[in-house]
């Protein structure tokens, strides 16, 4: 399998070793280079998560994806290099019905010399660099993220307080990714599923992370509204998503798309200050 496209991208070259060092060289050059985004899931296009549609995506076409992909293709990457690497089932706390689902989301555990690693670029602001599994607070810069040991095999990934996702927990058991093929599919198009509700693309760059969501864009903690469909394409440019590969139709699409999401915030938001 030829991941050339995929160390390409992230502007690395391939005399890699499979240590901590290199590890953490990739997991946070991917972070900062490839763009949580869902936009096929948004245009109604397939979602696919063998290896030749994820280096496809990632390195040739230079697009971002969603949990499953993010980490499918990151894995493919690390394994290439000689890493251990398993896929892991976890589960993202759900806000409006107050209980997790096993299976809407994955993460990496990558094995260097007898220390388990926690790998994760599915989360749209997840952490920079790899979290040793090991029980406690682990500091990344001005961010705190903690680890907790439900289990033998279960843990508890808790995420810095101004995180996009409080929690989620996690499985050590190795998993092959297309067991979520179901649950990628599920939520890639179930009119419920927040994928296919909102618009959004995440993303770390210049120190800090980013966020384009339906027609406000900025920081996660301040947000503006684009001005029309120029600014717009100019935003998914600077969040790295090729408009070309989305074709004039495909932006025009997304664009109508994100009216009607705006509206509906909107309304929202003002039935909660009344």
């Amino acid at each position: 399998m030829d991941v050339g496209p995929l160390l390409a991208r992230l502007g690395v070259d391939a005399a890699l070793r499979a240590d901590l060092p290199t590890l953490r060289r990739l997991h946070r050059a991917w972070r900062t280079h490839v763009p949580y985004e869902n936009v096929d899931i948004q245009l109604g296009r397939p979602i696919h998560l063998d290896p030749e549609a994820l280096i496809d995506k990632f390195g040739h076409r230079r697009r971002g994806g969603f949990c499953y992909e993010m980490n499918g293709a990151l894995a493919l990457l690390l394994r290439s290099v000689g890493f251990v690497v398993d896929v892991v089932e976890a589960g993202v706390l759900r806000a409006v019905r107050g209980d997790e689902a096993w299976g809407n989301h994955v993460a990496l555990l990558i094995t260097i010399d007898g220390t388990q690693w926690l790998a994760d670029a599915g989360i749209g602001d997840a952490f920079l660099e790899p979290l040793p599994l090991r029980a406690g607070s682990h500091r990344q810069g001005a961010l705190t993220y903690r680890l907790e040991r439900l289990d033998t095999t279960t843990w508890r990934v808790h995420h810095h307080p101004d995180g996009t996702v409080a929690s989620y927990d996690l499985h050590t058991e190795p998993r092959a990714l297309d067991e979520f093929a179901d649950a990628c599919q599920q939520l890639a198009t179930a009119p419920e599923s927040p994928f296919v509700r909102v618009f959004v693309a995440q993303h770390h760059r210049d120190g800090r992370e980013h966020a384009l969501r339906s027609r406000t864009v900025g920081g996660l903690d301040e947000m503006r509204l684009l001005s029309g469909i120029d600014e717009f394409v100019e935003a998914l440019g600077w969040f790295r998503i090729p408009v070309a590969d989305l074709g004039t139709h495909g932006v025009e699409s997304l664009w109508l798309r994100t009216e009607a999401q705006h509206a509906v915030w909107l309304e929202r938001r003002a039935g909660s200050v009344r």
